[in-house]
């Protein structure tokens, strides 16, 4: 069939996948789920198994369809794995041990003409290799189960085929179950290797039906079959392989027997699995449609499980902006109170309302205010005239409740979003960091010292321009800079809202008279434009104050990466890249074979 004007070729349908496949396998690589959530754990296992498999194998099967077939000889634990592929090939190359369990590095054997395609990383890239001559002993069992893959060539072996010996996928070791894992996920096809006894056990057919799923070519031996019991456990293990998808997984039975005098199971037990992988290895054809197979199988698993992935990412997404909504608005409440406590009068009583009575004088003044409102400008300005201390003093009080107020309020805030954290406890090493970059209290008071003298600076300069109208000069140089400042920082916190009884009162006349000092200066629209700015200003300036400390837990907080946007994205250039590869013809992967084995 020609192929239609505009359909890609074989070579852009694989160029095009392995762009997509890497792209997801680099997205993986740098992956981080910073937040300790109820699948994380399980989801980073996950990640690290479909990274692996990309590298091990789906991207180095794509670019060579025709390479070796990788036949990989798991199962469970004593089940005969290693006397099965010495056996099959006639040579002591696997080392069997009664102890349990056995812990080696992973065999693998290759045709002396094949070695050319697994010295280099091309397959099981995250295994590090150790070529062994091949007429060494076989390896000894170790004390720990190293990532690293023995290479041995093997004159028995014909080409285009390699076998690997996997360790248990049911070992009581944790390490030897993981190195299983990403072999099984590596491979061509699978001879799973199982016992009479043994072969209704749960941990290997999660493997076989994983098997299924991918569509892997799949061998099962079944080792150590009791006399008089093949057909009733042949039938009843072939049942099991139908119900889980693998009705058409060829089985040899190997019955009870003793090995040989050469340590072998007899020539008659292995020789129909030596004869079927033997077919396979002479048919160039069908290594490439197991292959193939093997490989759209492999990539459609991923994708599903990448899914997994996109979605316990979205929950990391979420984590993230709980934690960084519970910062801000501790902090954005810290600061409506201080606004608030601003705006309400509440900030007029005590040590300010105290300097501000031996700065104005009371009785009188107020008696004044009661009964004659309207001569209030000459007298006023009469009773500031020359008093720049009690004003120096009144501002002083001021600033001091401001800090105050700020220190509070900001240790308000740290404490609320370090209890709301630690209630959440998935991210200590955040919170750790936050609290190491939050000022202590010592810093927080010189921090909010530096905010006040600031603003009351900035009243008083306010108060200067305002004044540098000849016309306003006369009256503001009666009153004094200091005094009208004092005056205008008072009517910012004049309103009442947020006192009672008598401090009402109290406040009220306070406020009125500082509105009638203003007016007496300045008029009453350019009185209430100072006193808009002033406010602002203030609220600005507490707003930073706030952000700034804020920003030391947001800032602490890491990105899940890649964003589950960007990994969904990803996942549906690699679904389309996959559903081309369907149907991709078998003469490229020979032609990419033959160049990358010269």
């Amino acid at each position: 069939m020609t192929k239609s004007r505009g359909e890609p070729s074989s070579s852009q349908k694989v160029q095009e996948a392995t762009r997509a496949l890497s792209t997801l396998r680099d997205s993986l690589t740098v992956l981080s789920m910073p937040y300790v959530l109820q699948g994380t754990a399980a989801a980073s296992d996950k990640a690290t198994l479909i990274r692996d498999q990309l590298g091990d194998y789906i991207l180095p099967r794509l670019a060579s369809l025709d390479a070796p077939l990788l036949v990989v000889v798991g199962g469970s634990t004593g089940a005969g794995k290693s006397t099965l592929v010495s056996s099959l090939v006639r040579r002591h190359v696997a080392r069997v041990s009664a102890i349990r369990p056995t812990t080696r590095r992973p065999l693998l054997l290759h045709a002396p003409t094949d070695a050319a395609w697994f010295d280099t990383d091309r397959v099981l890239g995250s295994l590090s290799r150790l070529r062994v001559d091949p007429d060494a002993p076989a390896s000894p069992p170790t004390d720990h189960t190293p990532r690293e893959l023995e290479l041995r060539s093997c004159q028995e072996l014909p080409e285009g085929l390699a076998i690997v010996d996997a360790p248990d996928v049911d070992s009581v070791v944790e390490d030897n179950r993981d190195l299983a894992a990403t072999l099984l996920a590596g491979a061509d096809l699978w001879i799973f290797v199982t016992t009479a006894a043994r072969y209704a056990d749960a941990i290997p057919w999660e493997h076989l039906r994983a098997a299924a799923q991918r569509h892997i070519t799949t061998a099962i031996v079944l080792d150590r079959v009791p006399a008089g019991a093949e057909s009733e456990v042949e039938a009843d293990l072939r049942r099991r392989l139908a119900a889980s998808g693998l009705g058409e997984a060829p089985v040899f039975a190997i019955p009870e027997t003793p090995l040989d005098d050469d340590g072998f199971l007899p020539e008659s037990c292995v020789s129909p699995v030596r004869q079927w992988l033997g077919a396979l290895a002479s048919d160039a054809a069908a290594r490439q449609d197991i292959a193939h197979r093997s490989l759209t199988g492999a990539i459609d698993a991923v994708l599903a499980q990448s899914e997994l992935l996109a979605v316990e990412l979205d929950s990391q997404e979420a984590e993230y902006a709980e934690l960084r909504r519970a910062a801000t608005s501790e902090h954005d409440e810290a600061l409506e109170r201080v606004i608030e406590a601003t705006e309400d009068g509440s900030m007029l009583h005590g040590e300010v309302l105290a300097r501000w009575q031996e700065f104005v004088g009371t009785g009188d003044l107020f008696r004044s205010l009661e009964v004659q409102v309207g001569r209030v400008r000459d007298r006023v300005t009469s009773l500031l005239r020359g008093r720049p201390a009690p004003a120096k003093r009144v501002e002083q009080a001021i600033g001091s409740s401001l800090v105050e107020l700020l220190v509070a309020e900001s240790q308000r805030a740290c404490l609320a979003t370090e209890r709301s954290w630690r209630r959440a406890g998935t991210s200590q090493q955040a919170l750790n960091r936050a609290l190491a970059e939050v000022p202590s209290q010592t810093g927080l008071e010189v921090v909010a010292a530096a905010l006040v003298h600031d603003w009351q600076r900035q009243v008083l300069t306010l108060v200067r321009s305002e004044g540098s109208d000849k016309r306003l000069t006369a009256r503001l140089l009666s009153l004094g800079v200091n005094g009208a400042g004092v005056v205008l920082m008072i009517l910012v916190f004049a309103h009442t809202g947020g006192l009672t009884g008598g401090e009402v009162g109290i406040a009220g006349g306070t406020a009125i008279l500082a509105q009638r000092v203003l007016e007496a200066v300045f008029g009453d629209q350019a009185m209430r434009g100072m006193t808009k700015r002033a406010r602002e200003d203030l609220s600005e300036r507490a707003t930073a104050l706030f952000a700034n400390q804020a920003k030391c837990f947001t800032d602490a907080l890491p990105l899940p990466t890649p964003s589950a946007d960007t990994l969904r994205e990803q996942l549906r250039a690699c679904q389309e890249a996959a559903t081309s590869l369907r149907v991709l013809p078998a003469a490229h992967g020979r032609r990419t074979a033959g160049r990358r084995a010269r």
